[in-house]
């Protein structure tokens, strides 16, 4: 069950999606591209298979699952935003790709039947939800893969052993909590944070973004039997 608070900052991040749809892919995709398709990569998606994103955005990785996963697959794809919804719909028609499903939707309430999926995908969203929202998301898309389905995802992550916080992280995360408004989102530990839900981290690895650490991992659901 979802609080007022937490309802107001799906509202608030909602309106700013939607103000900045159009912009989107000036603003951050020309950063954050390299970071999502080795992502997708590292998720290695099949012909035929069929995979859901969380936070589907301008549509740029819709287009690249369709093309993995191919004719005899099915991409379905949800966001907060009507307006990234728009963008990402006019782009998927203007390519032709015919598999793709996208729909306005809160990813703490899937709108799909149990076990839909063969994997599921979601690159700098997963970050953008309150931190105790995060195991409720991560509990959803155990619900809609299928056994022994899996789950990548990028994300901004939080510093490790050997690495230093940089003078943009610190200012990002202290943006952060002053003026939530303005800096979205955190950096988070996706691997802890998957295994906290029960998926079993099958790879993981990190680039630098800005001098910003970013964290590529891949979960799976453990089979059944």
């Amino acid at each position: 069950m979802t609080t007022a608070v937490e309802n107001n900052h799906h509202e608030s991040n909602r309106k700013f999606y939607d103000r900045i749809a159009g912009a989107y892919d000036f603003i951050a995709d020309s950063n954050e591209h390299k970071a999502r398709e080795q992502g997708q990569q590292a998720l290695g998606l099949k012909a035929g298979e069929s995979v859901l994103e969380i936070g589907f955005g301008t549509g740029n990785t819709a287009i690249d699952l369709a093309k993995a996963v191919g004719e005899s697959g099915k991409v379905c794809g949800i966001d907060i935003s009507s307006g990234m919804l728009d963008v990402a719909g006019k782009k998927i028609q203007e390519a032709g790709i015919a598999n793709v499903e996208l729909k306005v939707a809160d990813a703490r309430e899937l709108p799909y039947a149990d076990g839909a999926f063969d994997a599921a995908f979601t690159s700098f969203t997963l970050e953008l939800f309150p931190p105790e929202d995060i195991p409720t998301v991560l509990a959803e898309v155990k619900r809609v893969l299928k056994p022994g389905g899996r789950l990548g995802v990028v994300s901004m992550a939080t510093v490790k052993g050997g690495e230093h916080e940089s003078v943009l992280e610190k200012t990002y995360k202290w943006m952060h909590v002053h003026f939530p408004h303005l800096v979205d989102c955190r950096p988070i530990d996706p691997a802890a944070a998957l295994t906290r839900a029960g998926y079993e981290v099958q790879s993981e690895d990190r680039i630098m973004i800005w001098t910003m650490p970013v964290a590529v991992v891949v979960g799976r659901m453990k089979a059944e039997g």
